[in-house]
């Protein structure tokens, strides 16, 4: 300690001589340019005690210096990541604290970007912004509620005769167990009916908790709906607007990247919205035409619901198509059924081949394992509509990120300030 003491005192006196030589102070003898020479380190301590070794460059004392560099960058990583990963917990858990919010927000944003050209048509027919945006929501409103009474209908008109040939389709089933290879007697059937009625009865509290729960769902599907009316009529009508505040949030010189990179990720959203409904049009009408051909039940009802779950990629129509394939099970026999499992698998092809590649392109371009990792965190940690907004948040952040990443944008504050100004 003395040594290394005495060295970095000579080394202080070294330059406060040099800087008296330089700015010409008078007195300064040739003894004192004598002493500008470099001192010596110290020579190693006569007790035989190692020197320490010199400093990395990135370290700030000597007890990180006897840790390897490999183990110190592990580390860096590791804290980085795990301050990260709690942030990202966080956000997920405020999100689902305040998910009665988010969702109808999120879904707003998608309806918005779906009837966004109808709002543009009528605002160049020269109609008020506000009187445009309002015929587009009621006509959009009334065609959702006219099909849905529609299918209603036709769902109460014709659940007597599904629930006959259902108890035919039933019998059926058990003349098989009994008759076929299984070779099963009423004995054996009356137990399985038993078991089946025995899980029933142990597990009605679970049930019945589930069904009291219902009211407080009902009303929170009411508040939603009615939250996503409003957010989208205020989208439509002031998205500008709000738009250019959100971007004024953000420092001046990042404005211009984060107003280009918020464009193209809305462009990206239009997009996809505008081409998932027209592959999900495609979906249910090719679907929907082979019902009609073989005179299966519900067919427009299905072929509404093979629409609706369509806006889930890949999975949707997949599931609705069951759906319609087990109607034909019980109504027309396995031969018909199979046909229908058969036209649902080759619209599936279809789609997955020729549809959403040649609509949606390469500016909604998102990888097939991308897909159904996003729709299995959504389904996680949302349900039904966690899987409906995967993917377009998937498309848009997608967007975002490269375009912020690759684009070379102007960073003066005064085009930043033109450019957020501009803003739609």
């Amino acid at each position: 300690m003395r040594g290394g003491l005495r060295h970095a005192y000579e080394s202080y006196r070294s330059r406060r001589r040099s800087a008296g030589l330089r700015a010409g102070t008078p007195g300064t003898t040739s003894a004192d340019v004598a002493s500008l020479a470099p001192v010596p380190p110290p020579p190693p301590a006569a007790s035989g005690v190692a020197v320490s070794p010199p400093l990395h460059s990135s370290t700030t004392s000597r007890d990180d210096a006897d840790v390897p560099h490999a183990l110190r960058i592990g580390a860096a990583w590791s804290w980085r990541l795990l301050a990260i990963g709690i942030v990202a917990w966080a956000l997920l858990r405020i999100v689902g604290q305040i998910r009665i919010v988010v969702i109808p927000l999120a879904i707003a944003l998608l309806l918005s970007a779906l009837l966004a050209p109808a709002v543009g048509w009528l605002l160049r027919a020269r109609f008020p912004r506000s009187l445009a945006t309002a015929v587009v929501l009621v006509g959009g409103l009334a065609a959702v509620i006219g099909t849905l009474t529609r299918v209603v209908n036709e769902f109460i008109q014709g659940v007597p005769e599904l629930s006959e040939k259902s108890s035919q389709g039933v019998r059926q089933i058990q003349n098989w167990l009994q008759t076929g290879p299984l070779g099963l007697n009423d004995q054996q059937l009356d137990r399985y009916v038993d078991e089946a009625e025995a899980w029933l009865n142990e597990n009605i509290d679970g049930l019945t908790s589930g069904a009291l729960s219902t009211a407080a769902t009902l009303a929170e599907v009411l508040t939603g709906t009615i939250l996503v009316l409003f957010a989208t009529f205020f989208f439509l009508r002031d998205g500008g607007r709000i738009w250019r505040f959100l971007v004024r949030l953000v420092p001046v010189n990042a404005r211009w990247k984060v107003d280009d990179a918020g464009q193209a990720a809305w462009r990206t959203l239009g997009a996809y919205v505008r081409a998932t409904v027209l592959v999900a049009f495609i979906d249910a009408l090719g679907i929907g035409i082979f019902l009609v051909i073989f005179e299966i039940p519900f067919a427009f009802p299905l072929a509404a619901l093979i629409f609706l779950a369509s806006f889930i990629p890949i999975i949707g129509a997949t599931l609705s198509g069951g759906v319609a394939v087990l109607i034909a099970l019980v109504d027309s026999g396995p031969i018909t059924a199979l046909i229908i499992l058969g036209v649902v698998i080759g619209v599936q092809q279809l789609e997955g081949h020729v549809l959403q590649p040649l609509i949606m392109g390469r500016a909604v371009a998102i990888h097939p394992l991308a897909v159904i990792v996003g729709i299995a965190a959504g389904v996680v940690l949302a349900g039904i509509t966690g899987a409906l907004i995967a993917v377009p948040l998937i498309a848009v952040l997608n967007t975002a990120v490269r375009r912020l990443a690759t684009r070379t944008v102007p960073e003066t504050p005064s085009d930043a300030v033109v450019v957020a100004s501009k803003a739609p």
